[in-house]
Order: structure tokens, then C-alpha cells, then sequence
């Protein structure tokens, strides 16, 4: 299991809603991680990192100081995140078109209902993050997919609350 998207996947899971900046860096990290293995390989490891640390701060700073673009580069590329892995699940081929329609669904879904959706995607792409990095049966690999969904639903909704009031 590859540490880093595990730890990544739990934070979304927990503290997605709570930390939006948190949750746009993390999407930033990840996507830099893939944009450079698209075309640098693995090798260097150094210049996959680096390539995914600079988005993701981009993507923390974009947060912090510009919400509402951070908003829909959040949700577009949770949306993306999302429509990928289901499409790969399901049997299809990843194709641009599924990660563009992913991507605008997720940025009109956050950008709507943003508590609501913000817990919702960032428990989604947490959920996603953590089960691609195990390999087990794909009814086990579900059956921890929906746990971890509903979890990090209740868990981030109850700090909401309680933060609320």
C-alpha cells in the first residue's frame, strides 16, 4: 500500500469538510502525482513528488485565498476522481469524456450544495483513495468502499454539527 494515499485518503475521509484547503491539496497532490507518472514515469521519484507537491500547495493556497475558483478545481477534479475509478469498476476503458463529465458534475454538486457536497465528495475521493491502494477481492474491496464512504459521511457530519452549534 502506498502510505502517502492512504494517509491522504483518511484525511479526506475525516477532515475534508473541516479543512477545505486540506481537501483542495490533497486533490492537487494526488493530481500532480498522476500528471507526472502520465509523463515522466516513476523515475525520478524525486520529480513526481515535487511536480505533486507544488500543485497541492497551489491547490491549498487557491483555497485559502480564492474560494470560489478553488471551489470548482476542488470539485471538478473530485468529480473526475470519482467518475474514473467507477468507470474502471465497472468495466469501462478511462477516457477523457467520463473524467470531463465526472468533473463538471463534481463542480456544479460543490459548488450547489458546498457543506453538503464537501462532505460527500471529500469522503468519496477519501474512499476511492484508499481502496485503490488494496488489493483484495473486489466484494471485500466494496464492502470496504462503502464502509469507508459511509463513515467518513457520518464521521465529518457529526463534527459539523457539533461545530454548528
Amino acid at each position: 500500500m502506498n502510505i502517502a494515499n492512504g494517509i491522504i485518503g483518511l484525511l479526506l475521509l475525516t477532515l475534508g469538510r473541516k479543512l477545505f484547503w486540506l481537501f483542495v491539496g490533497c486533490l492537487g497532490f494526488i493530481a500532480g502525482l498522476q500528471l507526472a507518472e502520465q509523463h515522466f514515469g516513476t523515475e525520478p521519484f524525486w520529480l513526481a513528488w515535487t511536480v505533486a507537491l507544488v500543485l497541492g500547495i497551489i491547490g491549498a493556497l487557491l483555497a485559502v485565498f480564492f474560494q470560489n475558483v478553488a471551489i470548482i478545481i476542488g470539485g471538478f477534479i473530485a468529480g473526475s476522481t470519482i467518475a474514473a475509478y467507477l468507470a474502471m469498476y465497472t468495466g469501462f476503458t478511462p477516457h477523457p469524456v467520463i473524467n470531463v463529465c465526472g468533473g463538471i458534475l463534481g463542480t456544479i454538486v460543490l459548488y450547489a450544495l458546498f457543506d453538503y457536497a464537501l462532505i460527500g465528495l471529500s469522503s468519496f475521493v477519501g474512499a476511492t483513495i484508499f481502496v485503490e491502494e488494496i488489493v483484495w477481492s473486489p466484494k471485500l474491496e466494496t464492502i470496504i468502499y462503502v464502509v469507508l464512504i459511509v463513515t467518513g459521511i457520518l464521521f465529518q457530519t457529526v463534527l459539523w454539527r457539533r461545530n454548528k452549534s
